[in-house]
């Protein structure tokens, strides 16, 4: 049919100008350099960029070596222990970060447009977070694309996308392995609250320093030192060692507890939201807060699949509006 087709050569034609604007600079460096470039930055090692790719050592320094030589700029320290960019080296990253992109958007453009998207997925993801919001979507995603294999796993604990051989881990909090790709989802925090009865006995806390002195509820995060919190407010960053009065492994063990008047909790606003409509729970220290964005976390080697991206900006764009969106708070909105 004509008009899909010139659709087609209209976005692609634009992205064909990124492609020429962004390697105008130097276009005579091979995509496969970069990539390698980009691997061995991330890693902060030859060698283990070199296995990250499948390939030697010796192979990777030469392309670097060639590289450096046509930007005419030393990119790496190198070290017997680290592999470190240089100032320029940084730079470099960041520019090279952006051809690829440009070069995946087309290869993705072109794969998505002249064939099913077709595969095995294989998925991460915490349980409230997983079972009420990313499944459903997964759903939803899997009628638009029946070809699509998804794999879901159900896990309050942190996971190895290497080791245990994930293709994306969907995850709340920062990213601390710098091996991995984060992917942005959505914006979110986690906020403090407890049941009306725990207030009606023991009082609401009026400063984060009261949080001592409270019976508190604590879950094993991914991300969170345990026994720890650390709250964002008016003066800055506040961290607090809390008491636990009950502890649990589930996020919506620890749910129900609060509910039941045992203490103050740490939750999502997202996974609190329908318990503060039915006046269950309250916010209490509304002015203290924790950053708690949803991210979507890849391996180097999968980054580029066509699944992945699809699988990426479907979660995306459902998190963001729709039934299965995240709740935030009104000052976030």
């Amino acid at each position: 049919m004509p008009r899909p087709r010139r659709r087609f050569k209209i976005r692609y034609s634009r992205l064909s100008r990124d492609i020429q604007i962004a390697t105008q600079p130097v276009n005579n460096i091979p995509p496969q350099d970069l990539r390698v470039f980009v691997h061995a930055a991330r890693q902060a090692s030859f060698a283990a960029a070199a296995q990250e790719l499948g390939t030697s050592p010796a192979y990777v320094s030469k392309r670097i070596g060639l590289l450096e030589r046509t930007l005419k700029a030393k990119l790496f320290h190198r070290s017997t222990r680290r592999t470190l960019l240089t100032e320029r080296g940084e730079v470099t990253l960041a520019w090279a970060q952006r051809v690829l992109d440009a070069y995946d958007q087309v290869d993705s453009t072109l794969e998505e447009s002249q064939r099913e998207i077709r595969g095995a997925l294989r998925i991460a993801s915490s349980s409230g977070l997983g079972r009420n919001h990313v499944a459903p979507a997964l759903s939803e995603l899997v009628k638009l694309h029946p070809a699509l294999e998804i794999d879901l796993e159900i896990l309050d604990r942190s996971v190895n996308l290497v080791d245990e051989e994930f293709d994306i881990d969907i995850r709340v909090g920062d990213l601390r392995e710098p091996h991995l790709v984060p992917h942005h989802l959505a914006h979110g925090r986690r906020i403090l609250c407890a049941s009306p009865e725990y207030i009606r006995h023991r009082g609401a806390p009026e400063s984060v320093a009261d949080l001592a002195r409270h019976s508190c509820l604590l879950i094993r995060e991914r991300n969170e030192t345990y026994g720890r919190w650390s709250l964002q407010g008016p003066d800055g960053t506040r961290n607090i060692r809390v008491n636990a009065a009950l502890t649990s492994n589930h996020g919506d063990v620890i749910r129900r507890w609060s509910v039941e008047g045992h203490g103050i909790m740490l939750r999502s606003y997202w996974d609190v939201a329908e318990s503060f409509q039915r006046g269950d729970l309250v916010q209490v220290l509304n002015k203290f807060w924790q950053p708690a964005d949803v991210w979507a976390v890849t391996k180097i080697r999968s980054e580029n699949s066509a699944r992945t991206r699809l699988c990426i900006r479907h979660l995306r764009s459902r998190l963001a509006s729709g039934p299965f969106a995240l709740a935030t708070p009104g000052e976030m909105r």
